[in-house]
């Protein structure tokens, strides 16, 4: 899994795109939170839970469905930050759903449960260049360099990319205006 830094940098550049930069910093710190929610599984793993399991490390709380629920509790709480629901809606949904793509996009583990509660089947996109990242402790090691080193790479570089391809768009829209 990308560490949680590395989570959070999806709900950034949303932030940070030209479109959606007026929204509030409360929601960027909720949609921050959401993209690393899902990891909250990791907890089975102290209390017996097998990784397997649909209970299990990637399994429900990396669906479709665990984001799309997520997203609507949260906007029906958080809707008076921002004025439209749907926009709150949105980028929740897509923080908390970026978690499990990005999941998908590592060397290891058993894989995604995007489809549940409609199957436990795990998924991992055919390439798989992000490196998994080593949990706890571990994360500060050399490995753990390594793994912050190939996130930057792959994820990083693309949102930054995201951020200025958006707003030069935004620009070239504005201009026509």
């Amino acid at each position: 899994m990308p560490s949680i830094f590395t989570h959070s940098l999806v709900p950034i550049s949303l932030k940070y795109s030209d479109s959606l930069d007026k929204f509030h910093m409360k929601l960027l710190w909720m949609a921050i939170f959401s993209s690393i929610l899902p990891d909250l599984d990791s907890i089975g793993f102290f209390l017996g839970v097998p990784y397997a399991s649909q209970w299990g490390h990637r399994g429900f709380t990396h669906s479709v469905s665990f984001a799309f629920v997520w997203a609507m509790m949260m906007t029906f709480i958080l809707r008076k930050w921002n004025g439209s629901g749907f926009k709150i809606f949105l980028i929740l949904f897509l923080s908390t759903l970026s978690h499990s793509v990005l999941d998908a996009f590592t060397n290891g583990g058993l894989g995604v449960a995007f489809l549940w509660p409609y199957s436990e089947q795990r998924y991992f996109f055919p390439v798989r260049p992000i490196k998994v990242s080593p949990m706890g402790l571990g994360f500060f090691s050399g490995r753990g360099m390594v793994v912050l080193g190939s996130e930057l790479f792959y994820v990083g570089i693309p949102c930054v990319l995201f951020i200025i391809v958006s707003r030069l768009f935004q620009k070239i829209k504005n201009s026509f205006d």
